[in-house]
């Protein structure tokens, strides 16, 4: 099956919800400062590739990461939840362990390949990459660390199989 037949009717113009976890960012925008990179990076990427989004910026808290993650995946209107940050091993980073739990299925191979890439590119430094992505009732959440280089290509990895994922998420 070439790749074109496998992505058939997934659907092709999405709503991704950007969440970006970082105690620096959050106490910028409370401050009149937008000071995130990587968040930015993910919503020029999505819209160059046609996606609408919305982006929020928490900081590294469990309470606030778990609402906001919940208050998109009950919103009919987001198709996806794309997150940065928060993701190293600091005790501050926590958005893995709050948010692994409530995936419904786990999509194991996104971290595992984005460490491979990530080692090629930077040596044994990636296994500080924490990255991980499941399904959450019907709709695909990827976790991303906040490294700019890391987020670029975590979306080299999503953006091609988005709509795909979507359209076996829903079925």
């Amino acid at each position: 099956m070439s790749g074109i037949e496998y992505r058939r009717g997934a659907p092709k113009h999405l709503h991704v919800a950007v969440l970006v976890v970082s105690d620096t960012r959050a106490l910028a925008m409370r401050e009149g400062r937008d000071e995130d990179v990587s968040g930015k990076l993910v919503e020029r990427r999505l819209r160059a590739a046609g996606h609408a989004t919305v982006r929020l910026i928490v900081p590294d808290d469990t309470k606030q990461i778990r609402a906001a993650v919940k208050r998109f995946i009950v919103d009919p209107k987001i198709d996806a939840v794309i997150s940065t940050g928060g993701t190293g091993v600091t005790a501050r980073d926590v958005t893995i362990e709050v948010l692994q739990p409530l995936f419904d299925k786990e999509l194991p191979g996104f971290g595992e390949i984005l460490r491979r890439i990530g080692y090629e590119k930077v040596g044994g430094a990636a296994l500080l990459t924490r990255a991980i992505a499941g399904l959450i009732g019907r709709k695909p959440v990827f976790c991303l660390p906040g490294a700019p280089n890391a987020v670029e290509v975590a979306m080299e990895l999503i953006l091609p199989e988005l709509g795909h994922i979507i359209k076996h998420a829903r079925e």
